[in-house]
């Protein structure tokens, strides 16, 4: 087969992340269909999508062996992307979907103050303005919605894991196929998750979900999670954290619309959570373009 050319793989990999992101954003529907807490939810859903991912090993006969210290270090990698998606579901119960899904639009903000720490590069300003705009959006919410505190900063602490995670994984990708990297990383996320229900609560922990939620589920663990991680990861392998964190931040536009038709969250919020909203949403849609003058007037 002929090598793809660089745009042509880039705009394959755009086209993959988008698919992604719009996956990722009925997670938030399916958090509010499923009754139960948080933890557990989680702690299901990464059991169902590391045993899948398992058997996509030895269905494809694809080698998973890894060397011990990177095992280890997907491991605990494992323990920010189960922290993650726990304060991510518990932000949907204390809160709704539409707020949830806009907190986790500062991911932009927190991987543009990550990134270049641990990466060891120039911070970017115009990463930098992005992310203070979209914090600008956050302070409104705050401020309107403030009956919401508590969902609030569950959101916006899941949105701090989630960009640590990704800039972790941009760097195994480069050196590991995205299956493998998931699969160590929801089995870590499965285990510190185990550890904690048992630690916490005994055998107590451990609920059994009811009938009606066992659908959703295996469709959460499945498509949502195995199939949409192992597609979020695989695409860093042409983009950089930061246009990741800026293209996962449509996940409120998506997640939002599926809230409205199935729930009606809409109704629920005031004009300072849409204000704030759209602060968030146009210096997404507006970032790439600025990026693109600046680029140009630095050619010139």
């Amino acid at each position: 087969m002929p090598q793809q050319t660089a745009p042509a793989a880039l705009n394959k990999n755009l086209v993959i992340l988008h698919f992604t992101v719009f996956v990722w954003g009925f997670t938030g529907i399916l958090g509010q269909l499923i009754t139960i807490s948080a933890v557990n939810l989680v702690w299901y859903r990464v059991a169902i999508a590391a045993f899948s991912l398992f058997f996509y090993f030895i269905l494809a006969k694809k080698p998973i062996k890894i060397s011990v210290k990177n095992a280890g270090k997907m491991w605990l990698t494992g323990a920010l992307v189960g922290g993650h998606w726990i304060l991510f579901f518990a932000s949907i119960k204390l809160s709704t979907v539409p707020v949830t899904l806009v907190c986790l639009s500062s991911i932009t903000l927190f991987t543009a103050i990550f990134e270049p720490l641990i990466n060891k590069k120039p911070i970017s300003k115009m990463e930098i303005i992005a992310g203070v705009l979209i914090i600008t959006g956050i302070v409104l919410i705050f401020k309107f919605e403030s009956h919401y505190t508590k969902g609030i900063i569950a959101g916006l602490t899941s949105a701090v894991l989630a960009a640590l995670f990704a800039i972790i994984n941009s760097r195994f990708v480069k050196h590991y196929e995205a299956p493998v990297i998931a699969f160590y990383e929801l089995s870590g996320a499965f285990v510190w998750i185990t550890i904690y229900l048992f630690i916490t609560l005994g055998t107590a922990g451990f609920i059994i979900p009811k009938a009606a939620d066992i659908g959703y589920l295996v469709l959460l663990g499945t498509v949502c999670t195995s199939l949409a991680y192992v597609a979020g990861v695989s695409v860093m392998r042409e983009l950089s954290a930061f246009r990741v964190a800026l293209i996962t931040n449509l996940e409120p536009v998506y997640g939002i619309i599926m809230a409205f038709i199935l729930f009606g969250d809409m109704n629920k919020m005031t004009l300072g959570f849409w204000s704030g909203a759209l602060i968030i949403l146009s210096t997404i849609f507006l970032f790439p373009f600025a990026q693109k003058q600046v680029a140009k007037r630095r050619v010139r």
